[in-house]
């Protein structure tokens, strides 16, 4: 592929993008949603940025500021992403495979974590979200909390929780392809990839997999290796045994 076929594919991508709508309008409610590059002047902005409007094949989206940075963009002097934070409220509650990690921002549920200690719990959580104000809340995500947890012993039940997914468009398109292996079924990397129309990005999957923040929302424990057997899982690939057990007997 050329360079001017490549570039209208960015271009094409980048429209088709829901976040090229949000940017255009300045919508301040996608603030700490993402945040956007531009190539021509090599700063990221968030999308409410009152600065003229940048052309498509410049513009480069990010799931978070650091993202934007390692790709070498500096912040806008005019909206100062820098500065954007956000309150994320969580709760902790026990399940049968520990403790139960739930936090939420105004878009949705945005983290599902296991783990065997408060503490631990939101250490994980703050370094997943390191720009936000984190605020204990149990009474008010203990309905998604006993919601979540009954997702283990009845894998089939609705979840209707709106969920806030933060990643790349790569990492969105796998989440959205494991959210469709359905409770009781399998899928290997290699299958997952394919799904996607990516063959050869089995790995990159799996790196997907393992940055998943939402724990049987987005049911990253139903990926395996190519031969059946289970690799590795975020919260500890017993319980990723332990889920697919129940899953089975469901």
């Amino acid at each position: 592929m050329n360079a001017a076929a490549r570039m209208k594919d960015h271009i094409d991508a980048t429209l088709r993008d829901p976040r090229w709508s949000q940017l255009r309008n300045r919508d301040r409610s996608a603030d700490g949603s993402f945040w956007y590059s531009v190539r021509s002047t090599g700063v990221y902005c968030k999308p409410s940025c009152a600065a003229r409007p940048a052309r498509p094949e410049n513009v480069a989206f990010h799931a978070s500021r650091e993202e934007a940075e390692r790709a070498g963009f500096r912040p806008c002097a005019r909206c100062h992403p820098e500065r954007v934070r956000e309150t994320l409220r969580y709760g902790i509650g026990s399940s049968p495979l520990g403790l139960l990690l739930v936090a939420a921002s105004e878009r949705g549920v945005c983290a599902i974590l296991f783990g065997e200690h408060a503490k631990a719990l939101e250490a994980d959580l703050r370094q997943r979200f390191p720009q936000a104000d984190l605020s204990r809340d149990d009474g008010a995500l203990a309905g998604t909390l006993v919601q979540t947890a009954a997702l283990i012993e009845h894998p089939h039940a609705p979840f209707d929780a709106t969920l806030d997914l933060r990643g790349t468009p790569f990492q969105r398109k796998v989440w959205e392809a494991l959210r469709a292996i359905p409770a009781g079924a399998t899928a290997s990397y290699k299958e997952v990839a394919l799904r996607i129309g990516m063959p050869d990005a089995s790995r990159a999957v799996a790196l997907a997999c393992g940055a998943n923040a939402l724990a049987m929302a987005v049911p990253c424990h139903r990926v395996i290796r190519g031969d059946g057997a289970l690799s590795g899982y975020r919260w500890g690939v017993e319980r990723k045994r332990a889920l697919l057990a129940r899953e089975a007997r469901a």
